[in-house]
Formats: structure tokens, C-alpha cells, sequence
């Protein structure tokens, strides 16, 4: 199947079924472009091989990922993402927000934990950075932003994977949050 360049979800259902903390971990390997058996997804979620087969097949009924071609004797069945991005539409009411929300604690909290490990003596160490800004734009301008924000990550992507990807190439963590604050204006 070819992928989809982003995968994108709104269901509340199925955001709620992404904010587990072992779901986050397998996905952002299956979506950085591995292909994993489900052995191997343990591994990193620190779960059973069971345990991690049942959040792969709900991972799989949200439309999130798919099953990848067997091995030869066909015991091994790996994963695979259904797209090269994932973007979770916001939601704003009852169950789908808590889900949002707590997918977001999830991943930023993960962003903290990659500040904290990287050690001070890495050669990358000086491009790590968090940058917070507040602008005042209207709801056009937020939506310029937040297009362009996307398409210039996009652009540094390049069809790059875990396992197609340069020599002297390494992954880079990034989160960009666009977060309305205050009362809107009347005219919204």
C-alpha cells in the first residue's frame, strides 16, 4: 500500500487510543520509518510481546498503522505506519479533548526527558533549543503560521527515514505548538 503523506486523526476515539504512553513510543518508531514485529515493539515500550500485540492491533483499527509484509517462514509479522506524518486535529469538547490533551502531556513530557539525556558533551548539544513566543495575529495569520510551520518541517523531511536516510544524519525532536490564549475577539 502506498503511504500517505500524513495521516491525520479526529476522532476522539482514536486520539484517546494514541495518548497511551507505550502507543507514543511505538508509533514515533513505526512513523520515523522502521518496520517492527511486535517482539521488537516491546522492547521499547517495556511492555510483553503480548501486551504490545493488543495496543498494535488498536493502533491498527484507528487507521494509524498496518501490518508489513511477513518473513519468508512467515513468523515474523511486523508494523508499519500508514503515512510519514501524523497530525492529530484539535479537539475542543468533553472525551476528545482529555485525549488531546493528555497525547500532548505525553509528548512534551517526552521532549523534556530528550533535553535531559542528551549529554553536555554531545557535538549537537549547542542546537538543542526550546523557543517560546507570543504574538498577537489574527485567526488568518494563525493559520499562515501554522501552514507554514508545517511545510517547513516538511521541507527538512525529505522523504528521510530511520532506515532511508544519509550518512552523518541523526534524528532531531521537534515540537511546535500554536496555542490561542485569552478571550477572542468579538468579530471571531
Amino acid at each position: 500500500m502506498a503511504k500517505q503523506k500524513r495521516v491525520e486523526i479526529s476522532d476522539p476515539r482514536a486520539i484517546r487510543a494514541l495518548a497511551h504512553p507505550a502507543r507514543q513510543l511505538i508509533i514515533d518508531e513505526l512513523y520515523s520509518g522502521r518496520v517492527l514485529t511486535a517482539t521488537e515493539c516491546a522492547e521499547l515500550a517495556g511492555l510483553t510481546p503480548s501486551a504490545t500485540s493488543y495496543h498494535l492491533r488498536a493502533l491498527e483499527r484507528w487507521g494509524l498503522i498496518e501490518r508489513a509484509e511477513s518473513s519468508e517462514d512467515g513468523r515474523e509479522r511486523p508494523w508499519r505506519a500508514l503515512g510519514t506524518g501524523l497530525k492529530i486535529a484539535s479537539q475542543s469538547e468533553g472525551a476528545g479533548r482529555l485525549a488531546t490533551q493528555a497525547m500532548m502531556r505525553g509528548y512534551v513530557d517526552r521532549l523534556i526527558e530528550q533535553f535531559e539525556e542528551l549529554p553536555a558533551d554531545d557535538p549537537w548539544e549547542e542546537l538543542s533549543s526550546l523557543s517560546r513566543s507570543r504574538l498577537w495575529l489574527t485567526h488568518d495569520e494563525a493559520t499562515e503560521l501554522a501552514n507554514e510551520v508545517t511545510a517547513l518541517i516538511d521541507k527538512y523531511r525529505k522523504g528521510r527515514s530511520a532506515t532511508e536516510r544519509p550518512a552523518g544524519t541523526r534524528t532531531v525532536s521537534t515540537l511546535v505548538a500554536i496555542v490561542p490564549t485569552g478571550k477572542p475577539p468579538e468579530q471571531s
